[in-house]
């Protein structure tokens, strides 16, 4: 796989021209234009746009959850952690960008918001979905809200591969009661919910059916996804980025973008061997039948 990636970084840096062989190449020692030290990455665009060159695969979900966090829809905070800058826009996106002098750092969309994780009548985290590609997954990223003196990133973790989780710290959820999820439900929807905890009380629904049913009122809030929404996300997400592929045509024009054709042209070699071996199948068996009959 390394070797695959460095033909096609170098197909991706070198083009031949006139089919010639020999390629005239001039070594400049000059520091990558990407990473730390540069001035232009270090500007962030208020309201979630972090990096004009970085595109999100998916449009933000519509603003929710308390609204004492509403004016923090066009605020974007920015830390530091080993060689790896990151800026959490809420209600946005959240972006890494590698920091060092060398060539080609990753810089990225880890999570476009789109919905709230709920426990307990609570909101536990900001849900940041359908990041770049990370193999064959979408990277993404959970942001707990705890409270603290100042508003500031405390830590970022990967417990697992491409799926992160962010500690943001402000003083806007330090009363107890600021991140209730009845509060912020319309007064209809806090009837409903009213209605299923009666019902829960008289044992008239099981568990299941009854968090089934408080996760259809959080989805009607616009607190969560439901699936139609999801699969809608996803389908229009592929298509945008075959059309993306189809223009691009066979260029490499990056290694995520290499390592994604590749995966393409295993997948058909092994239907071509697949098919190959049932076409070897069906001679044999003719051969043998033929050999009979005769």
């Amino acid at each position: 796989m390394l070797v695959l990636q460095t033909l096609c970084l170098f197909v991706f840096c070198v083009r031949t021209a006139g089919g010639k062989d020999v390629v005239e190449m001039k070594i400049v020692d000059e520091p990558s234009s990407y990473g730390f030290g540069n001035s232009n990455l270090q500007q962030f665009n208020p309201g979630g746009d972090s990096d004009n060159r970085l595109k999100m695969r998916v449009q933000p979900a519509n603003v929710s959850g308390p609204p004492h966090l509403f004016h923090m829809q066009k605020k974007c905070f920015s830390k530091t952690f080993e060689n790896y800058k990151y800026t959490f826009c809420p209600f946005s996106n959240i972006t890494q960008h590698e920091q060092g002098y060398h060539w080609n750092p990753y810089n990225g969309i880890l999570g476009v918001w789109q919905e709230w994780e709920i426990e307990n009548n609570t909101f536990v985290s900001m849900e940041m979905q359908e990041g770049d590609d990370c193999g064959q997954i979408q990277r993404s990223l959970k942001v707990k809200l705890e409270c603290g003196n100042t508003t500031d990133i405390i830590s970022v973790s990967e417990p697992s591969t491409c799926h992160y989780v962010m500690v943001f710290h402000t003083p806007l959820v330090c009363h107890p009661q600021s991140l209730l999820v009845y509060p912020t439900l319309s007064t209809e929807l806090r009837a409903k919910w009213d209605q299923l905890e009666g019902r829960r009380y008289r044992k008239e629904l099981t568990e299941k059916g009854y968090k089934k049913r408080l996760q259809l009122i959080f989805e009607e809030a616009g607190l969560r996804l439901t699936a139609k929404q999801r699969n809608q996300l996803s389908a229009a997400a592929v298509a945008k980025e075959e059309k993306q592929n189809e223009q691009q045509g066979v260029n490499f024009n990056s290694l995520a973008h290499c390592s994604q054709m590749y995966r393409r042209l295993q997948q058909e070699m092994e239907q071509l061997k697949a098919e190959l071996a049932t076409y070897k199948n069906v001679n044999t068996t003719n051969i043998v039948n033929n050999g009979t009959a005769s």
